[in-house]
């Protein structure tokens, strides 16, 4: 069989999930310097995988059985996607000639390390890598500041919503964050998808904020991803808003419940990102806001944000 000078990469996933692997993505790029890598991803994400340095081609897949690899079999097919079997089989059905993936039963013939729940999602990456005999450096995480121009800069960007509502802080703590923070004369602006243009009026509406601070619905990822890079600080839940903090260097608080910084938060020595977490473990489908994370108070952001902001705290 003859094999392309391609590197086929799954993460069919989203915003977030895509920002994780980059340092992994650069290690592969450093080990190929002379071959295609081709990262299987949704299309929804194209203007972010323009921004990566490691990426050649983007082979837009909606998730698990959505991969339709056309052309020579890969030289590597590599599992950034995840430890079950539907994305084994989607690399596989490409021919590959090595896969590089984790350990799983139904595919006792093919070798590699086994799922640890319990690890920072950008180091299993750079493990499972190691495991091929391929550096990665879990540090690079960062991105060049997107060539779209930001609707607006140096805002405070908060963004309430997230994909689960254990996810979800409350509305009305955002809504006392944002106005808190225009009345120390910050300039604020909420976030959010099409979806979450509700939330975000009413977090608009209950903060005072004018109509003209509400980006929810308004921008696409290439805009959104430059606001936040332009921005001086953002404020957000355990959501892709919160990667591209990290991926742009923007100070950041992150408010995290029902999983725990050390799986999905910044780099634990990064000073300019404070992520905060009432330390319960809980489940991170439930359909109402998790226990732990509702023990974060409006008062315990205010104070990362004025530390960040360099500010004296005054809570009103």
């Amino acid at each position: 069989m003859a094999l392309s000078h391609s590197i086929l990469v799954l993460r069919a996933l989203g915003l977030g999930d895509l920002l994780t692997i980059v340092p992994a993505l650069r290690g592969l790029r450093k080990a190929y310097p002379d071959d295609r890598v081709v990262l299987a991803a949704p299309e929804a994400l194209r203007d972010l995988v323009g921004l990566i340095d490691a990426v050649d081609d983007l082979l837009p897949t909606a998730g698990p059985g959505a991969l339709r690899w056309d052309g020579a079999a890969p030289k590597l097919a590599v599992n950034l996607h995840g430890s079950g079997p539907e994305s084994i089989r989607d690399l596989l059905a490409a021919r590959p000639g090595t896969v590089l993936t984790h350990h799983h039963p139904d595919f006792p013939d093919l070798p590699g390390p086994e799922w640890h729940d319990d690890m920072h999602e950008v180091d299993r990456w750079c493990r499972l890598l190691r495991f091929g005999r391929i550096d990665a450096d879990p540090t690079a995480l960062l991105l060049p500041v997107p060539p779209e121009p930001a609707p607006e800069s140096n805002v405070v960007v908060l963004h309430p919503g997230a994909a689960y509502p254990a996810r979800r802080w409350p509305s009305e703590r955002f809504a006392r964050v944002a106005r808190e923070l225009g009345a120390d004369g910050h300039r604020v602006v909420i976030t959010g998808t099409c979806g979450e243009i509700p939330l975000a009026n009413a977090v608009a509406e209950q903060a005072g904020l004018p109509p003209s601070a509400v980006y929810a619905g308004r921008t696409g990822l290439a805009q959104l991803a430059a606001l936040v890079a332009g921005a001086a600080l953002v404020v957000c839940g355990d959501t892709g808003v919160g990667h591209l903090a990290t991926a742009f260097g923007t100070p950041s608080v992150l408010l995290f419940g029902p999983t725990p910084p050390h799986r999905w938060g910044p780099p634990a020595d990064a000073k300019h990102h404070v992520p905060l977490w009432a330390g319960a473990v809980g489940d991170p489908h439930s359909d109402h806001p998790d226990p732990g994370l509702l023990m974060l108070r409006p008062e315990h952001v205010l104070t990362a944000a004025a530390g960040l902001l360099g500010e004296k705290v005054r809570h009103g």
